[in-house]
């Protein structure tokens, strides 16, 4: 384009305040604040500028920039945290938010958001009161500790009870436990930072309390265990029980510390499920501190719980270190009312979300399947391909790794557009639906599809089905 042609055209431009006008008189802009539309202005005008340098004519009608002033401002608006659709059979699916609340949990924190509360007011005495009270006697109840606190998550919870039990020593810990979970948390740099020194024994698919003993030195300030929830070593394996370790501990006169990851109050194995110790049984069998998330398979909010005998627990409460990683009102508030379900088991089996779902038994997920089918057929055209098929759904979280939960799915081959497509679209609707795709098929699993999520799978499938 030629040098006068670009200046006429940059000339042309309107003006700030022109646009600014024509937005006063366009509804789609009357809740927006003032700034946020001249940001829009601005940048629209600043793209428009950028192209007509680049040599091209772009088109500049008032029509069209207030189109899409308004779509930025919409863009700038819409929140970044918003509610999906899990259709992928991963119940504890980290990317997705992990454990969904349940009914008293989200009551409870509408409730106390609301309002004051007591949270650090000990209401008998007047007094300042520590918020671990609002929690502690429940978890001590459904644990069988002498002691217990939260904080705000489990990788918290391991840094805390470490930094303060082992500071400056050495902590012993088997190769083979020496875990690495999701965005790349390790428990070596954990420790690390805590400010004790890892001293490794055994080898990564074998250690005895042999090597643990002779780990021992002056210098050794604890022994710890770290259960693998998130992995298996198979084959030509041998690990030390946590009774013998307390064992070794008492003897020495060292302290023994169990992180579990997950943490259970549960015994899946009723269910079938593999061997996943419940938090009571490490506490009895003598662990001087155990640590465990409240948002996997406890199925609370994000929490590091921390249990154990009073004297440590109330050395970890005395920390500096634990204001900053204290618990919030809110998150008390939904771990409370997570807690009081676990009161009773069958309860908390049916009310609790992560543990329904997890539970579900194949012929239950047959069910749903039927009724997510009959809901996507009507969306779909006669080319669609939309069949019911057997097959896995995973615990996730890093829970259960060996687990695979049979699962009835419905799954469908677009006629008009590729499966990656339509996987992209679902995803980017409102609600998202976020699915999988295996063998060039779009998969829905309905064991994490909650109750009423179908009829919004359905019409958000027959939208795109019909633009494709």
């Amino acid at each position: 384009m030629p040098r006068t042609d670009t200046h006429q055209l940059l000339r042309r431009l309107p003006g700030v305040d022109h646009l600014m006008d024509k937005a006063h008189e366009d509804e789609r802009f009357s809740a927006v604040p003032r700034q946020l539309i001249i940001r829009s202005i601005r940048t629209v005008l600043d793209h428009l500028r950028s192209r007509i340098l680049d040599g091209q004519n772009p088109d500049f009608d008032d029509t069209t920039l207030l189109s899409e002033m308004a779509r930025q401002c919409r863009q700038t608006l819409a929140p970044r945290l918003v509610p999906l659709i899990n259709a992928t059979g991963v119940v504890l699916h980290t990317n997705l938010g992990r454990s969904l609340l349940c009914e008293k949990a989200l009551s409870n924190i509408q409730t106390i958001a609301g309002s004051y509360s007591n949270l650090e007011l000990n209401l008998s005495t007047g007094k300042r009161g520590l918020r671990y009270s609002i929690v502690e006697s429940l978890i001590c109840e459904l644990t069988g500790a002498q002691a217990a606190m939260a904080v705000n998550n489990n990788a918290g919870a391991v840094l805390l009870a470490l930094n303060t039990l082992a500071q400056g020593t050495d902590v012993v810990v088997s190769r083979g436990e020496l875990v690495e979970i999701g965005g790349s948390f390790r428990v070596p740099d954990v420790m690390t930072k805590s400010g004790c020194r890892l001293k490794e024994v055994g080898t990564t698919n074998r250690t005895h309390l042999k090597d643990y003993a002779g780990a021992i030195t002056e210098s050794t300030g604890m022994l710890l265990k770290v259960h693998a929830s998130n992995y298996r070593i198979q084959g030509f394996t041998a690990s030390v029980g946590l009774t013998d370790l307390v064992t070794l501990g008492g003897t020495h006169g060292i302290p023994v510390m169990e992180d579990l990851g997950s943490g259970t109050l549960v015994d899946f194995s009723a269910f079938g499920f593999p061997t996943e110790p419940p938090v009571s049984r490490s506490v009895a069998a003598g662990v001087d501190i155990v640590t465990f998330s409240g948002d996997k398979l406890l199925g609370g909010p994000q929490a590091g719980i921390i249990v154990g005998r009073k004297q440590a627990v109330d050395q970890i409460k005395a920390n500096p270190l634990t204001r900053a990683l204290r618990i919030d009102k809110l998150t008390l508030a939904a771990l409370e009312a997570t807690l009081q379900v676990y009161r009773d088991e069958a309860t908390a089996i049916r009310d609790i979300p992560t543990l329904r779902m997890l539970t579900l038994t194949y012929e239950d997920t047959c069910q749903k399947a039927d009724t997510l089918y009959k809901h996507v057929k009507k969306a779909c055209g006669s080319g669609d391909v939309i069949e019911c098929a057997d097959m896995e759904s995973r615990p996730g979280g890093g829970s259960f790794p060996d687990l695979k939960l049979p699962t009835r799915c419905v799954t469908l081959i677009p006629a008009d557009m590729s499966v990656a497509t339509l996987e992209r679209r679902m995803r980017l609707s409102t609600p998202g639906v976020i699915a999988r795709i295996e063998n060039n098929r779009y998969i829905m699993d309905p064991r994490t599809i909650q109750p009423g999520q179908e009829p919004l799978i359905s019409s958000t499938l027959e939208t795109i089905l019909k633009t494709s």
